[in-house]
């Protein structure tokens, strides 16, 4: 039997993102940033040079040849870059696929109504995938269902509301299509 706090292993040590003043390995740096001349120096020039504005060298690429470091408060440097990411995240499109289905039999006036609803997801920025499911002995009517589905598609394209992403695709007892929005002009 375990006591309680046995497979603790204490506070964990937060690995940094990069390489700062002596943990940079390479004999020299190429330098950037404020209050200071770009260019190639020698590692331990860089970090005194560091020392000297108050500052951290932060290695922002350790690929290149020479590494490139910062002269930068690296707690405001995480931060910034913090706050450029959540920036992105924020602004990046989040896509979902609606789905509408129908019938091999479905009527005008239903893929008229369906129509409508199509309209609404592509005006919100959504993907639409329309599908016909067959039940039954209704698998014999898989052409019936590819021309109300590509109708269904036309009407929408012909509005310049949606483009084709995926042409009618059979996946078992369905056949279906993808429509994605229009993009703006």
């Amino acid at each position: 039997m375990s006591t309680p706090g046995q497979f603790h292993r204490g506070p964990r040590k937060k690995e940094d993102l990069h390489r700062i003043n002596e943990k940079i390995v390479a004999p020299e740096v190429r330098l950037v940033g404020d209050n200071v001349e770009v260019g190639v120096y020698p590692t331990a020039k860089a970090i005194e040079m560091a020392y000297e504005l108050g500052v951290d060298l932060v290695e922002i690429s350790g690929t290149a040849t020479p590494p490139v470091c910062k002269l930068v408060d690296y707690k405001k440097f995480l931060y910034e870059q913090k706050k450029k990411q959540k920036e992105i995240k924020a602004n990046a499109v989040k896509q979902l696929v609606k789905e509408i289905r129908f019938g091999p039999n479905t009527d005008d006036h239903d893929v008229d109504f369906k129509l409508k609803h199509a309209r609404s997801f592509l005006g919100e920025g959504n993907k639409v995938r329309a599908y016909v499911f067959f039940r039954g002995r209704t698998i014999i009517y898989k052409q019936r269902g590819v021309d109300l589905l590509m109708r269904f598609a036309n009407a929408l394209i012909e509005e310049g509301v949606a483009k084709l992403e995926m042409e009618p695709k059979e996946e078992g007892k369905k056949v279906a299509i993808l429509l994605a929005p229009k993009g703006k002009k």
